[in-house]
């Protein structure tokens, strides 16, 4: 807007120099007064023209001069904002990848505790197939003992009838 008006107030100044040679050259050829005074009138309106787009031009650039400022403390404020944000999240990011170690070196920490679980119940499942079988011998040799006791019992038994019965006929 601020070339539009310069080049405006120039096309403007142009065409009044323009029409002030025009007048001056009419005038030196003796132009009528009525005419002379048309021509005076213009270029009084043509000057008032420039005036005019004169003082909007300075407005313009007073404005836009004002408008650039504000725009300038609000891009500065954003980006000292971006600033503080780009900080924090930064602290932020620093704050995570600490506990993330920290997470790593439990998780390592309880992997390596697995894997040292794992061994020790594969240890324990081992010793308790062995034990497992040592039961069953164990279990297997008490019923064969039992089996003993028993024919042994029933033995005895068979043998305190014998003596029972020989005892008396003995004696006789």
């Amino acid at each position: 807007q601020l070339l539009e008006a310069k080049a405006s107030l120039s096309l403007a100044q142009a065409q009044h120099a323009l029409q002030l040679q025009q007048a001056k050259a009419q005038i030196n050829n003796m132009v009528p007064k009525k005419q002379f005074e048309q021509l005076q009138n213009t270029l009084r309106e043509e000057q008032c023209k420039t005036q005019q787009l004169q003082e909007s031009l300075q407005q313009q650039a007073e404005q836009t001069c004002r408008q650039l400022v504000r725009t300038q403390e609000e891009h500065e404020q954003l980006l000292h904002a971006a600033v503080e944000q780009a900080e924090g999240l930064e602290q932020s990011l620093r704050h995570a990848e600490a506990v993330l170690a920290e997470r790593a070196a439990q998780l390592s920490s309880a992997q390596a505790q697995l894997s040292r679980n794992k061994l020790l119940i594969e240890e324990l499942r081992g010793e308790n197939r062995r034990f497992a079988m040592a039961l069953q011998a164990a279990e297997l040799k008490q019923k064969t003992m039992e089996e003993k006791n028993q024919l042994l019992e029933e033995q005895a038994s068979a043998l305190k009838q014998l003596i029972g019965k020989i005892t008396p006929a003995s004696l006789s």
